[in-house]
């Protein structure tokens, strides 16, 4: 079974500059995802795909491979994130001439997660023969069966989901869950031939809320900074 790991990190952040090289703690953002990766053991390769070389030098020191420059086309504010991981795997597999049974793509400002829930992740996709792909999530704080409203044509609020009868409790909705952008994995061949991280045969791995903070601004990177100093204390990987 081989596994290449991919770590997507262009350098046109909007929300906090050049937040992937930023530095959290004693080390760059992007450090602690692949530390992650190189710790958990399981990847043949774990690969950098970035158009930014301070993120590549980065990237390098602390032992990630980073064969090549993302494309301009794959690093503009409009890319989608599934042609930027086909393009590093294209590229590696001809350059190695061989295919990839299974490509874990770890997002570096999600970097809250654990080994085990890498590991677990993959192990849910092998499990099930029948799936494609499995994505990290984390149960959802609103809901749109209880509290997430829209606006009908009239400019009127209304609830985003209905049921037959009035939820009166959030714990009473059905469960709803936020993708958590940590960890998505994908067989290969599936990989290869879709545009979206949904499927038919889709299945999610839920993480707690302390692991899954995304950084897309300020209050998230000192959010993160803080759970990762308790994290540290407690010993965690």
């Amino acid at each position: 079974m081989r596994i290449l790991c991919t770590i997507c990190a262009r350098g046109g952040s909007k929300g906090v500059k050049l937040k992937n090289i930023r530095a959290l703690l004693d080390k760059p953002l992007i450090a602690w995802t692949i530390e992650q990766a190189l710790d958990w053991g399981r990847a043949d390769k774990v690969v950098v795909s970035t158009d930014n070389e301070d993120i590549a030098q980065a990237a390098r020191e602390f032992g990630a491979d980073v064969p090549f420059a993302r494309p301009a086309e794959l690093a503009s504010d409009t890319a989608a994130k599934i042609p930027v991981i086909k393009h590093a795997v294209s590229f590696v597999e001809e350059r190695e001439n061989f295919a990839y049974d299974f490509i874990v793509d770890l997002d570096p400002t999600s970097p809250l997660r654990n080994l085990n829930d890498i590991e677990q992740s993959l192990q849910m996709l092998i499990g099930d023969e029948q799936a494609n792909n499995v994505y990290s999530v984390c149960r959802a704080r609103k809901s749109p069966y209880f509290n997430m409203v829209e606006t009908d044509e009239s400019g009127y609020a209304r609830l985003s989901k209905q049921l037959d009868s009035a939820v009166i409790r959030r714990q009473d909705a059905p469960a709803v869950y936020e993708m958590n952008a940590s960890i998505y994995i994908y067989r290969r061949d599936f990989l290869l031939d879709t545009d979206s991280v949904h499927s038919a045969k889709t299945m999610i791995y839920e993480m707690p809320f302390e692991r899954s903070v995304d950084i897309d601004s300020e209050i998230d990177f000192k959010l993160v900074e803080l759970l990762m100093k308790e994290k540290i204390l407690n010993g965690e990987k």
